[in-house]
């Protein structure tokens, strides 16, 4: 998508600085409308994000038929216009103009479908953070689209002057370009950090407990007596933890735990209170902060950013998972690696 905003800047650089004048073969890489490429590079994109299984099922290849007939049709042009290789017989210009006009079509067809069907494919996308960005992506390049659509066909059916419109859509694209590359890619690179982390913790060693089981649907009885670190339901509760990793879930809370437990939220506080000297939450980040020490210990994450580490241990922001690191730990994560070193 970069590659098709800089060739569409780079063009205008070159109307603007008289380089068609001096150099105009260069008329070759100006006249293909590169555009057809934004909303193609944007649906790669999100598709490259989703599930396996949705994503075979895409015949992406038709998407650069557009593209791709735009760029042998008004090659073939060049060749006679700029570079006088053939002359086109004046008999011949009805059926170019109907070959133009089949581009229009195409055109508008690629620049109305693709980013609607691209809004319907982002449900398939499973990290709701990089869903909102997305979407503001494709928002964004959607209107700057469809601005040029509408102005293009203005221009072409009214004979009317675009060049100040173009250059407005020219300064579009350099903010979505500078936007994707500074915000865009950090974030796929997040997306893709947090995959390879969670593939790789689940693929990690982990302590089993064959003897605890635990029972779903089940009636506890929530015994008044004194309450030990050797109580079932704190076993399972253990178990849940270092077995089942179930701390790596954003959303997770007393009453969740407690419903896989068979017990109330009350009692489950209880349990954990009495026996930690900790309330829930500072329970389940002990375990959050010990996943991304053992992660910053690891060379195999150490391509990983300390965010990323604590985002896929189950913290929900990056105030959080510092806030609690440093709880804690009595360091930074950033501290603490270089303690490491």
């Amino acid at each position: 998508m970069l590659f098709a905003l800089s060739i569409v800047l780079l063009n205008y650089v070159f109307e603007i600085e008289g380089a068609f004048i001096s150099y105009p073969l260069l008329r070759f890489i100006d006249n293909i409308d590169w555009v057809f490429l934004l909303p193609v590079f944007t649906f790669l994109f999100i598709i490259n994000r989703i599930d396996d299984a949705v994503k075979n099922r895409q015949k992406t290849y038709l998407y650069y038929i557009p593209f791709v007939y735009n760029s042998i049709l008004n090659t073939a042009i060049c060749l006679d216009t700029v570079a006088g290789i053939y002359k086109i017989p004046e008999s011949y210009m009805y059926l170019v103009n109907i070959l133009q006009m089949i581009q229009l079509l195409l055109a508008v067809i690629i620049i109305l479908f693709l980013p609607f069907y691209s809004y319907f494919m982002i449900r398939h996308l499973k990290d709701s953070q990089e869903k909102k960005w997305v979407i503001t992506l494709l928002t964004i390049i959607y209107l700057v689209l469809l601005v040029w659509l509408t102005t293009y066909m203005t221009g072409l059916f009214f004979g009317l002057d675009i060049s100040s419109t173009m250059s407005v859509l020219a300064l579009c694209a350099t903010f979505i370009m500078h936007w994707t590359a500074y915000i865009g890619i950090y974030k796929y690179k997040l997306a893709k950090n947090k995959d390879a982390i969670y593939n790789l913790l689940n693929n990690s060693s982990v302590i089993s407990y064959p003897d605890l089981q635990i029972v779903q649907n089940s009636t506890p009885q929530e015994y008044k007596e004194s309450i030990t670190a050797d109580n079932l339901y704190f076993q399972k509760l253990e178990l849940l933890c270092k077995d089942q990793h179930i701390y790596t879930d954003s959303t997770l809370n007393r009453e969740k735990v407690a419903e896989k437990l068979g017990i109330s939220a009350g009692y489950l506080s209880q349990i954990v209170n009495t026996i930690t000297g900790d309330n829930f939450a500072h329970y389940i980040n002990q375990y959050r902060v010990k996943a991304v020490k053992e992660m910053i210990s690891d060379p195999e994450f150490e391509n990983y950013t300390l965010l990323t580490m604590g985002l896929e241990s189950g913290f929900t922001s990056k105030t959080t998972f510092y806030n609690s690191f440093k709880k804690v730990t009595g360091q930074t994560p950033n501290e603490y690696k270089n303690t490491l070193k």
